[in-house]
């Protein structure tokens, strides 16, 4: 079975338990669906589909949806008011702002949304929202007499030639960096980057699951990736590679060693409702579905991510590896308006070379 199967199976009986629990709390008759709208993500389809039902099932709102790899915004650009786009849907913080420097989302007002979504994790001006969260912890040999980390220490030279980590180019390092510049200055986030890139044991490449495979291998000790790439690793079928990944490492919830808080950083999906969408009302009950408990109950069980909403179950593997999240009280939009900056950092130190 492949890893995606598995995903769209787990994903299928999340959906069935969820769903029906959904249905018989709301009481929606089984009707035809009598409406639609459009949704454009950058999220592969499956991973979503059981949301996407499970809202349908509810609300006799047709869901069409269409998946945009590369090239959102000039796609929703070039369609101009004629845009089909009820509702926008990005895996990156960075690319949902873009969306919304780039003029193709409008405000929306509700009191579901806002009530569900702390005021971090949401644009002030209610332009775009966090759907589910991905921390970006620390993957250690489980060997390692590791409780506790600071983003900051991976520059330690003790950790010299043991840090393994994908490309900093990648969205996800460069939301890190991003949080370092608006946690600690420019100067110092640049001084992070030369630390980590000296403790390299190998180019900065690869996915996330590479990490925990390269300390299986004893190429590292330490490494940042995803949370939800533990749930993944560690409930694959026993015996096979992903799960002896996933066995190799124990996780840290770093910190930043200034944030007086505490908190760790954390990257989102979101949405955004489209600035010319045909049917903004379906798209806004399509949005406050996603924040609800059923629904954010279903990320937790078919994605592994952490829900943005209180109140609502991990998924088991996640409680049991990371436990409980704190998130870096930082806004993000803060964060994300350092993007550019941290990329030409990246680039300046030469950390990918």
């Amino acid at each position: 079975m492949t890893e995606r199967s598995r995903v769209q199976g787990r994903a299928a009986r999340a959906l069935l338990g969820a769903s029906a629990a959904w249905l018989a709390a709301t009481a929606v008759p089984a009707l035809a669906a009598t409406d639609e709208l459009t949704l454009y993500t950058t999220r592969e389809p499956a991973l979503i589909q059981p949301l996407i039902s499970a809202f349908s099932a509810q609300s006799n709102i047709k869901v069409n949806t269409v998946f945009v790899k590369d090239g959102l915004l000039e796609r929703v650009k070039a369609e101009g008011a004629r845009s089909p786009a009820d509702v926008l849907m990005t895996v990156d913080i960075g690319n949902l702002m873009d969306l919304v420097d780039g003029g193709v989302t409008q405000p929306v007002k509700s009191a579901a949304l806002e009530s569900a979504i702390p005021a971090n994790l949401r644009g002030a001006d209610g332009q775009w929202f966090s759907l589910s969260l991905r921390a970006r912890v620390l993957y250690a040999d489980k060997n390692l007499p590791l409780t506790s980390f600071r983003y900051e220490d991976l520059a330690n030279p003790k950790y010299k030639g043991k840090v393994c980590i994908r490309a900093g180019q990648h969205p996800y390092n460069t939301a890190l960096v991003a949080s370092l510049i608006a946690h600690d200055g420019e100067a110092k986030a640049e001084q992070w980057l030369r630390g980590v890139k000296a403790n390299l044991a190998r180019k900065a490449t690869g996915g996330d699951r590479d990490v925990a495979r390269d300390i299986l291998g004893g190429i590292c000790d330490v490494g940042l990736a995803n949370s939800y790439y533990v749930g993944q690793m560690k409930s694959a079928k026993e015996g096979t590679d992903a799960r002896k990944w996933g066995d190799a490492i124990k996780v840290v919830r770093p910190t930043f060693a200034n944030a007086k808080s505490g908190g760790t950083h954390v990257n989102i999906s979101g949405a955004a409702v489209a600035k010319n969408a045909p049917q903004r009302a379906n798209a806004v009950k399509l949005l406050e579905f996603l924040v609800s408990e059923p629904a954010q109950a279903l990320y937790a069980q078919t994605n592994y991510e952490y829900p943005v909403r209180k109140g609502v179950a991990l998924d088991p593997i996640i409680g049991q590896s990371i436990g409980e999240l704190k998130v870096d009280p930082l806004p993000l939009t803060e964060i994300a308006k350092y993007r550019k900056q941290a990329s030409a950092l990246v680039d300046k130190v030469g950390f990918d070379q």
